[in-house]
C-alpha cells in the first residue's frame, strides 16, 4: 500500500511542477462569451463537448468552471470568496474544429484568469475517507484466474414485498442496454465478485449502487495480495412498505459479516485547489464576440416523432432525452408527459384533465431539429417547447395560463437553532452521505453561511409539497450553519415494482412513507432549525387544459 500511495504522490509533484513552472503561452479561445446565467428551477451545471467549433458551459458555478478546468473534483476545491458555489455562468467560445478536451481546459483556464482574474494554487490537505482493512477473519474464496474480473449487480431474490429495479447498462458493463434486477428482503441489492484483488474492489467499492461512501478513494489496507470469488449484499435505500426494517442491511454491516473485512475512517492527504482571488463579475465580453458566436435558434418543433399506445403488458415508464435532440418515451401516462411539457413540478399548477389521462401510456421516439450544437446539450427544459407543440398536433390539446389560488409553503421563524456564519465563509449547501443505519431516502443537508432567502431556494427540491417554491417570512437576516437531517420519499430515478406487480416509475412522485420513522422536512425544520414551514394560499400562474383528445393523430 505504501508503494501505491508514494506513486500517487510523485505524480500529484509532477503535477504541481508543471501547473507552476510551464513557461509556455496558454492557449486561449478563438472569442468567448461569459455572462450571468438566467434563472431556473433547478440549476444544475450542463457541458458537454464541443461540436463544430462551439463549446457552452451553462449554469456553472465559478467551483464547477474551476472543476472543468483543472480537472478537481469540486470538494477539493477550497478557499475563495463565499459566492464561489452560488453564483452561476454561462460560457460560450469558439475553439478551432480539432481542437482536444485537453487543449479546451487549458483555453478555459485561461479565460478563468483573463475575465475573472482567478488566481489558484495547488495544495494538499487531510480529508475524510475510508480504509478497507482486514477483520478477524477474512471469508474469501480464492479466484481460479480463468473467471471474468470485475463486480456486477445480481438480483438477490425475491420473496414477499420484493421490490425489481431496472439498472443501465453502465452498471452492468454492458453500455446501451439495461437489465431487471430483484431486490431482496430490506431493499437489498446484491454483488457478485469474481476473480477480484482487494486493491480493485476498494476502489471500485465507493461507486457501487447505495455503497454511499463519500467522494474520496477508499484505500486497500487488507494486505491481501491474491483473487478472489465473493458474494456482496446490502440495501440500496429504496424501502418498500411491505419490508421490514430488521432486514436492511448498511454496507458496513455487509462488508464485516459477509466478507470478514471491515471499513474505518481514516485523513488522508489529499491534493487540493486553493482559490487565492477572483472577481464576482467577469469583465465585459470583447468587442465583436456576438458576431463570433451567433446563437442558433432554439428548435419549436420536433424534426420527425412517432406516437404510439404503450404495450399494455410493458413494465416502466422512461423519460430520456438522448445526445443531438433526441428524446425517448416508453409507458408515459399522458398526464406525465404534459407535466414534462409545460415543466410542471406540482400537482396544483395544472388543472382541467380528464380522468384517462391517468392511465393511458404512451411511447414517444422524436429528434429535435439539426438546429446546431447547442442541440448536444438539450435538456427536458430545451425539449418543453416541442413536446408542447407534439401535444397540441397530435392529441389536439387546447390551453390557456390564469393566475389562481393554490397551496404553498413559507419559512417563518420560531426559535432559531442555527450558528451564526464567519461572513467570509464559503456559501453552500450540500449534500452529505446519510449515516450508517440511517433510514432509506433520508437526506443531509448540511449548509454554511447561508441566508433564509437562499435556503428557501434549495428547499424547493426537498419534497414534492415544497416544489412551487417556498416564500422567505422569518425576517432572519446574515449567514447561518446549520446542518438539516430528514427523509424524503420522492424515491430513486428509476423503475421498480413492489410484490411482483407491475413496475412503475420512482422517480414521478413520493414513495410510500417510511416505516421506520425517518423525520419529514416539516418536523425536521421545526425540531433541528427552531422554525417552521406554513401551508398559505398564493396566487400563481395555472395551466388549464382546454380540451384534450384520449387517441393521438396517426403517425
Amino acid at each position: 500500500m505504501k508503494r501505491i500511495v508514494f506513486a500517487t504522490i510523485l505524480v500529484n509533484c509532477a503535477g504541481w511542477l508543471a501547473f507552476s513552472q510551464s513557461t509556455e503561452a496558454p492557449p486561449k479561445f478563438e472569442a468567448a462569451d461569459i455572462h450571468v446565467s438566467a434563472k431556473i428551477q433547478n440549476p444544475f451545471v450542463r457541458t458537454g463537448p464541443a461540436r463544430g467549433g462551439r463549446y457552452e458551459i451553462k449554469y456553472a458555478t465559478m467551483v464547477d468552471l474551476i472543476r472543468i478546468a483543472y480537472s478537481f473534483d469540486a470538494d477539493k476545491i477550497l478557499g475563495g470568496p463565499n459566492w464561489l458555489e452560488m453564483d452561476r455562468f454561462d460560457v460560450i467560445a469558439k475553439v478551432p474544429a480539432d481542437s482536444t478536451p485537453e487543449t479546451q481546459k487549458l483555453m478555459l483556464q485561461s479565460l478563468l484568469a483573463d475575465r475573472f482574474k482567478l488566481v489558484v494554487h495547488k495544495d494538499s490537505k487531510p480529508l475524510p475517507t475510508y480504509a478497507l482493512v482486514t477483520g478477524k477473519k477474512p471469508q474469501l474464496k480464492e479466484a481460479e484466474g480463468t473467471e471474468e474480473s470485475g463486480c456486477k449487480p445480481a438480483s438477490s431474490g425475491a420473496g414477499p414485498g420484493g421490490m425489481r429495479i431496472m439498472v443501465g447498462g453502465a452498471v452492468m458493463g454492458t453500455p446501451g442496454t439495461t437489465q431487471t434486477l430483484t431486490l431482496g428482503p430490506g431493499g437489498t441489492i446484491q454483488y457478485a465478485c469474481r476473480n477480484m484483488t482487494m486493491n480493485v474492489f476498494a476502489e471500485g467499492l465507493r461507486g457501487m449502487m447505495g455503497a454511499s461512501l463519500g467522494p474520496n478513494p477508499i484505500l486497500d489496507e487488507t494486505g491481501l495480495k491474491g483473487r478472489y470469488n465473493f458474494d456482496v449484499r446490502w440495501s440500496i435505500g429504496m424501502f418498500g412498505p411491505a419490508m421490514d426494517a430488521s432486514d436492511r442491511v448498511t454496507v458496513f454491516e455487509a462488508v464485516e459479516k459477509q466478507l470478514g473485512l471491515k471499513l474505518e475512517e481514516r485523513q488522508v492527504a489529499t491534493p487540493v485547489m486553493v482559490v487565492e482571488s477572483v472577481n464576482q463579475k467577469p469583465s465585459d465580453n470583447p468587442p465583436g464576440t456576438a458576431e463570433a458566436l451567433p446563437t442558433p435558434p432554439a428548435p419549436t418543433e420536433f424534426e420527425v416523432a412517432s406516437v404510439k399506445p404503450a404495450d399494455p403488458g410493458g413494465r416502466g415508464t422512461r423519460y430520456q432525452t438522448q445526445p443531438g435532440g433526441g428524446l425517448t418515451v416508453q409507458g408515459m401516462p399522458l398526464h406525465g408527459l404534459i407535466n414534462q411539457a409545460f415543466n410542471i413540478n406540482g400537482p396544483d399548477q395544472l388543472v382541467g384533465l380528464p380522468s384517462w389521462a391517468d392511465t393511458e401510456r404512451f411511447d414517444i421516439i422524436a429528434k429535435a431539429p439539426s438546429v446546431g450544437p447547442t442541440a448536444a446539450a438539450m435538456d427536458r427544459e430545451a425539449m418543453a417547447p416541442m413536446l408542447r407543440a407534439l401535444l397540441v398536433e397530435r392529441f389536439k390539446m387546447t390551453y390557456h395560463t390564469e393566475d389562481r389560488q393554490v397551496p404553498a409553503y413559507s419559512l417563518v421563524g420560531g426559535k432559531p437553532k442555527m450558528k451564526k456564519a464567519d461572513p467570509a465563509s464559503r456559501t453552500f449547501c450540500k449534500e452529505l452521505p446519510p449515516p450508517p443505519g440511517a433510514p432509506p431516502f433520508t437526506r443531509v443537508l448540511n449548509c454554511q453561511n447561508i441566508t433564509m432567502a437562499q435556503f428557501v431556494d434549495r428547499l424547493r427540491t426537498a419534497g414534492p409539497e415544497l416544489n412551487l417554491g417556498v416564500l422567505d417570512a422569518t425576517g432572519i437576516e446574515r449567514g447561518w450553519d446549520f446542518s438539516l437531517t430528514y427523509n424524503i420519499n420522492f424515491g430513486m430515478p428509476m423503475m421498480m415494482a413492489r410484490g411482483g406487480g407491475d413496475v412503475v416509475s420512482a422517480g414521478g412522485g413520493p414513495a410510500a412513507p417510511d416505516p421506520s420513522g425517518g423525520l419529514s422536512i416539516f418536523e425536521a425544520v421545526e425540531k433541528q432549525l427552531g422554525l417552521k414551514l406554513e401551508k398559505q394560499k398564493r396566487t400563481m400562474p395555472v395551466i388549464v387544459i382546454d380540451h384534450l383528445e384520449q387517441k393521438p393523430t396517426e403517425n
